[in-house]
């Protein structure tokens, strides 16, 4: 082993001035060897009663040693893998200083995130904050499950292959399932993305729609680009999108396909016909799940039509591996008065049916 010498160490700075410093030195077998001072963080908060999170990093990261002792942690192994581990221990101590407390599955979650690959065990939640992570965007933010039905929807993704999330307007129903198909895409639970939704929206025509049909097309498959990009960097996105890795399409050109290896998302399901709704589930196939999300309340279908994400709720409510998940107006996280609106239009609807 290489003594230890007094090179010059960096700081790197976390919330409620936690903080560790690195000394890196490199031996002759290109490996590299840091210590971690700990400062403003409880080891035992960190690293588990006998060190029981160090074991579950051991087992991640093979090719790595880590030895803790008081505030002090030497790690031992090839740069890239040190790397991440970096990362992992940084959001270990971001979890310590908001929670004052770091679970098994906060350390299977992270390194999961951090490594792009399976952990041992990977969790079905995790809770930072007022919320449960789902991924990190490319700018290294938090995307969270906050309101009681944005985490029912985590949740009942993790232990269902289908599962139809019905709700109003601004409860975050579209864009928690995109985090989660590419949060299932990261960690490679699947080989790509679809989504869909129907083109009927508030009673246009397409054929009366100016441009060729990718440009009358784009305009409703816009929120599913914007939730994209704002969690994947646009040069990745844009080569996804090239490779066909994401594909966002009518839900008209699902027809006909076998979906394997897939995280499937079909939005504003409310305006899918029966005879849609029943073909895009008979196109799932191995290995793939299925978030179908809508608000039956806004359906634009012509009023002979019944929506076909209303008629689902009893044709399959007693199918294992199938879960509903309905968000209300406390789950909304738009404008303070969308919540209001809704409300307003519940009551004006109940006065007209009475």
């Amino acid at each position: 082993m290489n003594e230890w010498v007094n090179n010059p160490c960096f700081c790197l700075i976390f919330t409620d001035n936690s903080q560790f410093n690195l000394t890196t030195i490199e031996d002759t077998r290109a490996l590299l060897e840091q210590i971690v001072q700990l400062e403003g963080v409880d080891p035992i908060i960190l690293f588990g009663l006998h060190d029981e999170h160090i074991r579950i990093l051991d087992q991640a990261f093979p090719d790595s040693k880590l030895n803790a002792r008081g505030e002090r942690v030497k790690i031992t192994g090839p740069s890239e893998e040190i790397a991440v581990l970096r990362e992992v221990i940084s959001g270990m101590i971001e979890i310590a200083s908001r929670k004052n407390r770091v679970t098994k599955e906060d350390v299977n979650t992270l390194i999961t995130l951090k490594n792009g690959q399976f952990a041992t065990k990977v969790p079905e939640t995790v809770d930072i904050g007022d919320g449960e992570l789902i991924l990190y965007t490319h700018k290294g933010q938090a995307v969270l499950a906050k309101t009681p039905g944005q985490k029912r929807l985590y949740r009942a993704s993790a232990s269902h292959d289908i599962v139809f999330a019905i709700g109003p307007a601004g409860t975050g129903k579209t864009y928690t399932s995109v985090a989660l198909a590419v949060k299932a895409l990261k960690e490679r639970r699947v080989q790509k993305i679809i989504l869909a939704r129907p083109a009927v929206e508030a009673g246009e025509n397409l054929g009366f729609l100016p441009g060729d049909l990718k440009e009358k097309i784009d305009p409703y498959l816009r929120p599913l680009y914007d939730a994209l990009e704002d969690m994947i960097d646009q040069d990745k996105l844009n080569l996804h999108l090239q490779k066909n890795v994401i594909e966002i399409a009518p839900l008209a050109y699902m027809r006909g396909r076998t979906l394997n290896n897939a995280f499937v998302i079909l939005d504003e399901a409310q305006n899918a016909t029966n005879t849609q709704m029943k073909m895009l589930l008979t196109r799932i196939g191995f290995n793939s799940r299925a978030i179908i999300t809508g608000d039956i309340t806004q359906t634009d279908l012509p009023r002979r039509q019944q929506s076909g994400l209303i008629s689902i709720q009893n044709i399959l409510k007693e199918v294992d591996g199938i879960d509903f998940v309905y968000l209300k107006d406390e789950d909304v996280v738009r404008h303070r008065l969308v919540k209001d609106i809704i409300n307003a239009y519940e009551k004006f609807d109940e006065e007209e049916t009475d």
